[in-house]
């Protein structure tokens, strides 16, 4: 496939998807394009109203306003920060020294005890934790996994048609899997001149899990890091969110599919003492998915580039790296 220099990530509209014959075909075409050249693709009609993001970013704007007392309630270090609040300054990027300038609260797959009683890949993860002082938080969240969720399935099928597999391959793999809704703030600085001169809110990195599905933030800040080293600035229509290739599945596919790193830089130093809130929901499998190289991903010209991995053995290797848990 010709590279392909984007200057915007393309976008595409899960209905053509939907729709089937050439419409389906076009769109895992130009799919599979732009995760092969920038890892990157806005999408139209994933199934997010403006009515729930805005009672998400709502609530979830309430939960940061708290009190760190009231927010420390809610976090679990004995998880590792699987489920709850994570406080400011517990992250960092996998090869950076410098904490992001970040808080966070993670939503896990729902369960019942009768679900989980019939999948043993649910008993392995923590139940849920929902703050008390907004009551909107819980369905909220609850509702936004459940549709992201949901469009994410729909586009690795349409990734696993591009990869000449079976349309449903990865079906049973995220099939309770192991997926985060992460809501971020990125706090206020008030004296940008006393942090570390290399702190930002996310330095450069790639994502861990299969594919990421995020809805506009509430203020410009993320970029992408194109094929020719060049950095170009990701702003998603309100209608759109932003889909990108996590390092599971550049795994998967031998580099295939590219996991590209981005960063989501500092504002100018005037308006460092404002807040920027994101809500990506970072799509994992289940813990025993086989993220071996795909065989029809390895050919002369490209050899095999990993040693064979469960996806829950990558998971705990690269929660090591970035600080959530000790080695």
């Amino acid at each position: 496939m010709t590279q392909i220099l984007y200057d915007a990530i393309p976008s595409i509209d899960l209905n053509d998807f939907r729709a089937g014959g050439a419409q389906r075909e076009q769109f895992v075409k130009d799919l599979g394009n732009a995760w092969e050249n920038i890892g990157f693709v806005a999408v139209r009609n994933h199934g997010l109203t403006q009515a729930l993001q805005d009672k998400l970013y709502n609530s979830i704007q309430q939960f940061f306003s708290l009190s760190e007392a009231q927010k420390l309630q809610y976090e679990d270090t004995a998880i590792a920060g699987q489920r709850g609040y994570i406080a400011r300054l517990r992250e960092k990027a996998k090869d950076s020294k410098t904490p992001d300038l970040k808080e966070f609260y993670h939503v896990g797959q729902p369960f019942t005890a009768e679900q989980a009683a019939q999948d043993k890949a649910l008993q392995e993860y923590p139940e849920n934790i929902f703050p008390k002082e907004v009551p909107d938080f819980e369905t909220a969240t609850l509702k936004a996994y459940q549709i992201l969720e949901a469009a994410g399935r729909e586009l690795l099928q349409a990734a696993a048609i591009h990869l000449n597999l079976d349309a449903h391959y990865f079906d049973d793999k995220i099939h309770n899997g192991n997926s985060i809704l992460r809501a971020i703030h990125y706090f206020p600085i008030e004296n940008p001149d006393a942090i570390a001169p290399d702190a930002v809110r996310a330095a450069a990195h790639g994502d861990i899990n299969l594919i990421t599905l995020l809805m506009g933030a509430s203020a410009d800040g993320l970029e992408v890091l194109r094929r020719d080293n060049k950095w170009i600035p990701i702003t998603a229509l309100p209608e759109q969110i932003v889909v990108n290739v996590g390092d599971m599945l550049e795994r998967h596919t031998n580099n295939k599919l590219k996991s590209t790193i981005h960063r989501v830089v500092n504002p100018p130093k005037h308006l460092m003492h404002t807040s920027r809130y994101s809500i990506p929901f970072f799509m994992h499998p289940r813990s025993e998915m086989d993220l071996s190289c795909l065989p029809n991903c390895i050919d002369e010209q490209n050899p095999k580039q990993y040693e064979d991995i469960t996806a829950g053995e990558f998971l705990q290797q690269r929660l090591q790296e970035i600080g959530l848990v000790k080695k």
